[in-house]
Formats: structure tokens, sequence, C-alpha cells
């Protein structure tokens, strides 16, 4: 195979597999499940995006929030922070992403409560 012929090939590979892949839709807020361990209590809020919110004894903030396209696999993303206002230390038990189908890749480990992101809200009129 010629080498002009291979830079054909990886071209026409790479603009076919760039327009695979869709641009995230961006959402405007969070729906979140939170199971507190001890009362067995599930309760769902939702958060709006670059908000902070005091939910039991967790502080919560919402940084954003991505859903993947209609015509892909059903995906949601939030970026968050999380504070436990009891704790004796003022640090963050929880930062980075969380997925929606995969809880358990990027959980957050606390003894009393447990917390799924169930929905990326996207504004329907946009």
């Amino acid at each position: 195979m010629s080498l002009g012929l291979l830079k054909k090939y990886l071209y026409l590979l790479l603009f076919c597999s760039s327009a695979l892949v869709a641009e995230p839709i961006t959402g405007t807020s969070a729906k979140l499940k939170l199971l507190d361990k001890t009362t067995n209590k599930v309760t769902q809020k939702i958060i709006n995006v670059n908000s902070i919110i005091d939910w039991d004894s967790l502080n919560i903030q919402i940084y954003a929030c991505y859903s993947t396209p209609p015509e892909e696999i059903p995906e949601d993303y939030v970026l968050l922070e999380i504070k436990d206002t009891l704790s004796k230390k003022k640090e963050y038990i929880y930062r980075g992403w969380m997925i929606s189908s995969s809880p358990d890749v990027t959980p957050l480990e606390h003894p009393i409560y447990d917390l799924w992101l169930i929905d990326c809200m996207v504004d329907k009129a946009s």
C-alpha cells in the first residue's frame, strides 16, 4: 500500500469518526436521589446548575450537567462538589463527575448517605 493511499484512508477514518461523535446537550438542572441509610428514606431534588443547596447535612454545588443527544445511548453527567456540614474537617467529601448509568463507578462514599444522578434536565425551549 502506498503512503499516499494510506494517508487518504487515515483522513477518511478521522473524518468519519469525528462525525459519529455528537456534542452533548447542556442541561439547566440535575435531578438527584439521596438515600439516608439510617432511616432508609429516599428523597429526590432538582438542583439548578451553578447553584448550592443544603440537603440534610450535605452541602451540594452543581457546576455542569450534560446529556447525550437523543440519537445516542442515553447518558447523563453532572459535575459537583459535596461537603458534609457535620464533619469537623471543612473539606469536600466528593468532587468530580457522576454518571447516571454507572453510579458505582464514581460513588459518593459516605457512612450515612448514598447519592445518585437520575437525570440532567434540559430546557425544551432551546
